[in-house]
């Protein structure tokens, strides 16, 4: 072990306080896999390595958005801060933790925002230094409604002490990253075992955002159809297109297509379709004719049936339930 590992480990006898901010509407997924890597990292370690706690500018009694109640401690203005903060996304709103980020920033003290807190702060943010990333979903909506040039689909960037992310299922991966540089490579290892994880993926690493990419589930051939049906949701191929890129024969594709996903080619396409369209419509306001363009549905008719096939409501209905829910209110 180096001196320098040896210097840091003894400095290091009080733990490291992990300050987690919740507000109302919190993912408790997100919440649930910090709090484990942390409790998991304890225990390997043998001693109380990392702590945390929970705020919020609501402190007392918070409910997450799948019914998931945490204590949290007041986050008062300018003081008790952590050695680092993470904010968890779900309904989160940018002005009740923006400035606590900003003070954090001020100190030095390392800021990591999850999925929407991480969306919420690329809206808010006057031109950010530097690359931001947030939940695949959310970089196709940014891209589409705004110009963000430093904007990628990677799982984490860092720029100027904050830390954004795409949350979700990656968060564990993402917390054991932080924490690495007080472990040795072997515990990061045995700890990435213990939790199951098969891979320890890297910040830097490309979020699987289509259904292309988790290739290992299908036969070669059905991702490769699923990937020119992805990349060609504007302008959609017709099958004998596509059956000819792909090298299938259209009675093979159909046939692996039913078996596979029980469904044919041309439905499942157009489910991918209508899946864009519905990112497009609850979390943009685009007009419903140009999402009815860049979905290759053509018109805001065809548009409307399709969605009204898929989901059971209409385009205008589904917009309506996603305004309800950015102000934090149930569903109708």
């Amino acid at each position: 072990m180096s001196t320098a590992r040896v210097v840091q480990q003894a400095d290091d006898a009080a733990p490291h306080v992990f300050e987690l901010f919740v507000s109302k509407g919190f993912c408790g997924f997100e919440l649930a896999a910090v709090t484990h890597v942390l409790r998991s990292a304890n225990e390997l370690m043998t001693r109380e390595l990392f702590a945390w706690r929970y705020v919020s500018t609501e402190p007392g009694l918070v409910t997450g958005k799948d019914g998931v109640l945490v204590r949290a401690e007041p986050a008062i203005p300018d003081h008790g801060f952590g050695d680092a903060m993470i904010v968890v996304g779900g309904r989160v709103q940018a002005e009740k933790w923006l400035p606590r980020v900003r003070a954090m920033q001020r100190r030095n003290l390392p800021v990591v925002l999850l999925s929407d807190a991480a969306t919420a702060y690329i809206r808010v943010a006057k031109s950010p230094p530097g690359k931001l990333t947030t939940h695949w979903r959310d970089v196709f909506t940014l891209q589409e409604t705004g110009y963000f040039p430093n904007l990628t689909s990677r799982f984490a960037e860092r720029s100027d002490g904050i830390v954004t992310a795409a949350g979700s299922s990656a968060t564990a991966e993402l917390v054991i990253g932080l924490i690495a540089p007080w472990m040795e490579a072997t515990q990061v290892a045995e700890l990435g075992n213990q939790l199951l994880l098969h891979t320890i993926r890297k910040g830097d690493a490309e979020q699987p955002k289509d259904i292309a990419d988790n290739a290992g589930l299908f036969d070669a051939r059905v991702t490769e159809a699923i990937r020119l049906m992805e990349n060609s949701i504007a302008d959609p191929m017709s099958m004998a297109e596509l059956t000819d890129q792909a090298g299938l024969s259209t009675r093979h594709l159909e046939r692996v297509f039913r078996k596979v996903f029980n469904d044919t080619p041309a439905k499942f396409y157009k489910r991918l379709r209508a899946r864009k369209a519905r990112a497009m419509i609850e979390e943009t306001l685009m007009p419903m004719v140009e999402i009815a363009v860049a979905t290759g549905f053509g018109s805001s008719d065809t548009l409307a049936r399709a969605v009204r096939e898929e989901y059971g409501v209409t385009p205008s209905k589904m917009r309506a339930r996603r305004k309800i829910n950015l102000l934090g209110q149930p569903d109708p």
